[in-house]
């Protein structure tokens, strides 16, 4: 039973364990936030008012386990929180400029197809 595992898991398509990994409403938002700075979460909170605080928390330890994210506890009074994104996280950083260039031309075209993609592409 082991053998087929590994088999489906070795014809799985790359944008599936993307999705698997970003999935969510929030992650990519989340992660966009983490890219130029470390955040606390009452920052991350205020960055993204829509989100709800047990959403927020369940996604950071969702990054967290799959090695995006990194979060420091600083032994304080009140405790110190913050989150960053790791080694591992940074290399979403193309993947996530790129998504925003997309959503850029995306927002201000007029969804013309070759619009798009006379933009991207220069």
């Amino acid at each position: 039973m082991a053998a087929a595992n590994a088999t489906t898991e070795e014809r799985k398509c790359p944008i599936e364990t993307v999705i698997h990994v970003l999935g969510g409403k929030w992650k990519p938002t989340i992660l966009w936030h983490l890219l130029d700075a470390t955040r606390r979460f009452s920052e991350l909170e205020k960055m993204i008012p829509e989100i709800t605080q047990k959403m927020l928390a369940q996604h950071l330890r969702e990054l967290e386990a799959d090695g995006l994210v990194v979060r420091t506890v600083y032994p304080t009074v009140p405790p110190k929180v913050e989150y960053a994104l790791s080694e591992y996280g940074i290399t979403l950083v193309p993947v996530m400029q790129a998504m925003c260039n997309w959503g850029e031309v995306h927002q201000t075209s007029a969804w013309k197809p070759t619009e798009v993609a006379r933009a991207i592409n220069g």
